[in-house]
């Protein structure tokens, strides 16, 4: 079936739609052996060679969805130089190749999203989406009731504030536990913004992706979505269905 250039690149997840856009206006992307700058050009990617950057595009056999409780001490990427284990690594029996959608950082656990789907993983990326995470976040002390308001409507963030988020006290104490809600995935946000405060974070782990829940996976399970999950993502981020 024949789509315009950009959703195809999108789907395949070489870029977001208007980055693509951009991509093919600089002459980047060749359809059957001839540079293509139009925007509205179609094309078929079972049919069609489609080349970006002289790489050529290759459909999925199917699209994959999978939710992954990633450990401590693990990295969110396809390979690592250093050597340290991956989330790939997890992935057993998993023989098409996904991706991570987003990332979580070394030290943080919980749930992560993986998949081969390039237009619904740009979609969740995008700072348009404001698809909600929660994070369950132990501190190395408690912030005063004006601090979690200050945490709340939004602190400094590399010189723009963060957008405003949810915070909940759950346990009380030395060390307390807070719920963290938010609809933007700015590097190690969680913790800058701890931080910010004169915290630290001890511990952290994404426990929801907006309806999508961490349990009852355990540190390095995963499951696959049912398509009824995936019709639901997909029409929270107004994408067409699958189906």
């Amino acid at each position: 079936m024949e789509e315009r250039l950009q959703k195809i690149l999108s789907r395949a997840g070489v870029a977001s739609r208007r980055k693509a856009e951009q991509m093919i206006g600089e002459g980047r992307v060749i359809v059957n052996g001839s540079v293509v700058t139009e925007l509205g050009t179609k094309a078929d990617l079972d049919r069609d060679h489609i080349r970006v950057d002289g790489k050529l595009l290759r459909p999925p056999k199917r699209l994959l969805y999978i939710a992954l409780n990633k450990p401590r001490e693990c990295v969110t990427t396809v390979a690592d130089p250093e050597g340290r284990r991956t989330v790939m690594d997890l992935l057993r029996g998993v023989k098409e190749r996904v991706y991570p959608v987003g990332r979580l950082d070394y030290l943080s656990e919980g749930l992560l999203l993986l998949t081969n789907d390039g237009e619904l993983a740009n979609a969740i990326t995008s700072a348009s989406s404001h698809i909600p995470k929660t994070y369950m976040v132990k501190a190395n002390g408690p912030l005063t009731p004006e601090q979690e308001q200050a945490f709340r409507d939004g602190v400094p963030l590399s010189g723009r504030r963060t957008a405003p988020a949810g915070l909940r006290l759950v346990s009380r104490g030395a060390n307390p536990w807070y719920e963290v809600r938010l609809v933007e995935g700015r590097n190690q946000q969680v913790r800058v913004m701890f931080k910010h405060f004169g915290r630290l974070v001890e511990k952290l782990r994404r426990v929801r992706i907006s309806f999508l829940e961490l349990a009852p996976l355990k540190p390095g399970e995963f499951r696959y979505l049912v398509p009824k999950e995936v019709e639901r993502l997909r029409k929270i981020l107004k994408l067409p269905a699958t189906m």
